[in-house]
């Protein structure tokens, strides 16, 4: 009996533990989606449940226990609502708004809940403590409870209603399918929380261990229901592919509740046993719960990738690591200086000189990626003089001289097979050195590894750009799917439910095309109310009338006055000279005497204050579908 008692303990503090991580999981995620915020609040309400009965378990005193036991309540009385809640979010999902009825009738439940929360310490709700019972301690019912159990089982019957209409109402197989999960998971709350002692305290009496072992099974069960619903919610509004939902909701868990579930098992039976042979405390308690913790999260990062690909890949497990292997292996632009530096300080130790640079050639300019010692660029001088140097070599192939300067020439062969000037290897203090063929090998040889770098480099430039054109796209695609999973008529909608995060891209994207280009064009910014009304003015030109917007949410950045280069007028000379003017980075920084890094930063900002610029506009329009709207 007490081994069915301890593990009974140990299911329910798990069960608590999975609700509240489940909890934490659904207000990181999904916090956005109505969905998931109701389902949350039945979470909230199961661990009240189980915390307050695990620790009711192991209280010491009668006191103690009547306190964790009507702490319990709480999340009983207030229970029903919020399930009654969850079914009605659902139902609206599948495109069955609520017309008053159910919305009222989810106010009078959170106020009846409200009512019912006032008469539990007054003893109207639940009675005294029958603290020698068997086989577990309750508390009495009164006649308050008779009236909550109708409430109870009223609010269950109109949610489950509402589940079924919802499950009837699902087209396609997975809606079905994630419905029914639901349908069947829905259970665990009504398992959790019934308090089964109030009503048949005298059959639990006389079946003590038939008592303990179905208590063992539902606390079982409950939890695994739990996962269950928690796993179909996972998936409403969310914009991501569905391997990618499953994959972070299966990492979530094997990190939180089952790491968690495992260390407090072993603990608890630790110092049970310990207990046993007289020993109250246990060194081997706290031993076992670190040794318990880093085993699980050394396991789980061991084994995670492995499961992964095979629960949740299917057939698109090489397509999936080859862009694994590419966040591996890329060459970040932090990257590329470190190994040049690295290359630069050799070029100095070997040849004994004063200094070295790389230069790249970009289509605004040059761009001087990373200098090492004492260079000609050390006295802030324009690079400008060193373009006309270039031109005036005409891509020389060898090696020449610019000053007291030696350049190397980093020469790739274009699409046509013919040469094509990347970037200068500078060695400064050079030019009058007497270079024996030892030496020229090693800068031959060290060139061939700065080429061999930018070229990576190059490359990978062009992978961004084509997976920042494709990230716009395919996130108007998933957020078609997030709409569209529950409710079709959500892909027939012109709308689009924008992120925040989302939005700034797209904004950044046509401001970067503003003059004409594929990003303006084609921009889903197009779909905006505010730009299809302004189609008229242009004769029907989107790109026009998507770039007046932006010209007016530019203007509305703009301080009051006249135009100065001030730090309130910061962002706006950032937006004038950067897209509407197209004047290069380091023209700019140095206009407004601030580092490139520093202007980056700055534009960041700047267009995140112009697509709050363009969300308003679209808002006083009476078209406030800027953000997703879960209600």
């Amino acid at each position: 009996m007490g081994v069915l008692i301890t593990i009974n303990q140990i299911l329910m503090a798990g069960v608590a533990i999975t609700a509240f991580s489940l909890l934490l999981y659904s207000l990181t995620f999904n916090l956005r989606e109505r969905v998931a915020r109701s389902f949350a609040m039945i979470l909230f309400c199961l661990v009240i449940i189980y915390s307050a009965e695990s620790l009711a378990s192991v209280a010491p005193r009668p006191e103690e226990l009547e306190l964790w036991l009507r702490l319990q309540w709480v999340g009983i009385v207030f229970l029903p609502s919020a399930y009654l809640h969850f079914s009605d979010a659902l139902l609206a999902t599948t495109g069955k708004p609520s017309r008053g009825k159910r919305r009222w009738a989810i106010r009078l439940s959170y106020g009846l809940a409200v009512l019912f929360l006032a008469m539990l310490p007054l003893g109207l709700l639940v009675g005294e403590l029958a603290v020698d019972s068997q086989p577990a301690p309750y508390l009495k019912p009164v006649l308050g409870t008779d009236l909550f159990m109708l409430v109870y089982f009223v609010s269950l019957g109109m949610a489950w209603y509402n589940f079924v209409r919802a499950f009837r109402r699902s087209t396609t197989s997975t809606s079905k399918r994630r419905i029914g999960y639901l349908l069947v998971g829905s259970i665990a709350p009504v398992l959790g929380s019934f308090p089964f002692l109030l009503f048949s305290s005298n059959f639990a009496a006389q079946h003590r261990l038939t008592f303990w072992v179905i208590s063992v099974l539902t606390n079982f069960l409950v939890g695994g229901l739990v996962v269950m619903m928690a796993y179909s919610v996972a998936f409403f509004g969310v914009a991501l592919p569905d391997r990618t939902v499953k994959s972070r909701l299966f990492k979530w868990i094997l990190r939180g509740p089952v790491t968690a579930s495992i260390t407090l098992a072993l603990t608890t039976i630790v110092r049970r046993a310990g207990e046993l042979y007289g020993l109250p405390y246990n060194a081997l308690v706290p031993i076992v719960m670190v040794a318990s913790i880093l085993t699980g999260q050394y396991l789980v990062t061991l084994t995670f990738p492995l499961l992964e690909r095979w629960l949740f890949y299917g057939n698109d497990k090489d397509e999936i690591e080859v862009l694994r292997n590419l966040e591996q292996r890329l060459i970040t632009r932090n990257d590329l200086r470190q190994f040049l530096e690295m290359i630069l300080a050799a070029v100095c130790d070997r040849l004994q000189v004063r200094g070295a640079y790389v230069v790249a050639l970009k289509s605004d300019g040059l761009e001087i990626l990373v200098r090492v010692g004492k260079t000609f660029f050390d006295e802030d001088q324009n690079p400008a003089e060193l373009e006309s140097v270039i031109r005036a070599n005409h891509l020389a192939l060898e090696m020449f001289n610019w000053g007291e300067d030696i350049l190397i020439p980093l020469v790739d062969q274009n699409e046509e097979g013919a040469p094509d000037l990347i970037g200068l290897l500078g060695i400064s203090g050079a030019a009058g050195m007497a270079l024996d063929e030892d030496q020229i090998q090693v800068i031959n040889n060290f060139s061939e590894r700065v080429l061999l770098a930018l070229k990576d480099r190059r490359l990978q430039e062009g992978v961004f750009r084509s997976i920042s054109e494709l990230t716009t796209k395919t996130a108007y695609i998933q957020q078609l799917q997030a709409a569209g999973r529950y409710d079709q008529s959500g892909l027939l909608s012109d709308e689009i439910p924008l992120a925040a995060a989302d939005f700034s891209q797209w904004v950044k994207d046509a401001l970067s095309h503003y003059w004409g280009g594929p990003k303006l064009t084609e921009s889903p910014l197009t779909k905006l109310k505010i730009v299809q009304a302004m189609l008229n003015r242009y004769d029907g030109n989107t790109s026009n009338a998507l770039r007046a917007i932006l010209r007016e949410a530019i203007e509305r950045v703009r301080p009051e006055g006249e135009r100065r280069f001030t730090g309130e007028w910061v962002l706006y000379n950032i937006l004038e000279m950067k897209f509407l003017e197209g004047k290069k980075v380091r023209e700019i920084a140095m206009r407004l005497a601030m580092s490139e890094a520093d202007l980056y930063r700055k534009q960041r900002v700047a267009i995140e204050a112009v697509a709050k610029a363009i969300l308003e506009m679209e808002s006083q329009n009476g078209h406030a579908n800027e953000l997703p709207k879960s209600e």
